[in-house]
């Protein structure tokens, strides 16, 4: 399946927090193969930290981790800027963790394993709804 590159994806700032170490590295740098400019983290804790230095345009969150649950990182994520678009990725779905998702801001709520080309959709969708926030506050 031939992946549609559009011009919302390309010089993105991603931020990828999941603390499968191996999952988190090898979707960066399929990512920046896309002129993604992305970056990855291996805990809640350090993705809040990497929040402030790298500023992202989208963050790609995992669900269930060691140290905190995805849903406390969305919520901190989302009091420190709103219009950071986050796409939820678990292992473990459950539609109640879906709607719980929906209901602390996340743009989508996807179930691994993704395939490449449909995280780039949800991606360029995530991009394209920034882009509108932006201009109805510019």
């Amino acid at each position: 399946m031939k992946e549609k590159k559009t011009k919302e994806i390309e010089g993105l700032r991603l931020l990828i927090i999941d603390d499968e170490v191996e999952f988190a590295a090898t979707l960066c740098r399929r990512l920046q193969l896309r002129n993604i400019d992305a970056v990855d983290a291996h805990s809640g804790k350090e993705g809040l930290a990497r929040l402030a230095e790298v500023h992202p345009d989208i963050v790609i969150l995992d669900l269930k981790m060691h140290d905190m649950s995805g849903l406390d990182v969305l919520e901190k994520i989302k009091a420190s800027d709103a219009s950071i678009e986050v796409i939820m990725l678990t292992g473990h779905g459950s539609a109640r963790a879906g709607i719980e998702a929906g209901e602390k801001g996340a743009f989508a709520y996807i179930i691994k394993p993704v395939d490449l080309p449909d995280l780039l959709l949800k991606i360029d969708e995530a991009a394209k709804k920034q882009a509108e926030g932006d201009e109805g506050r510019g």
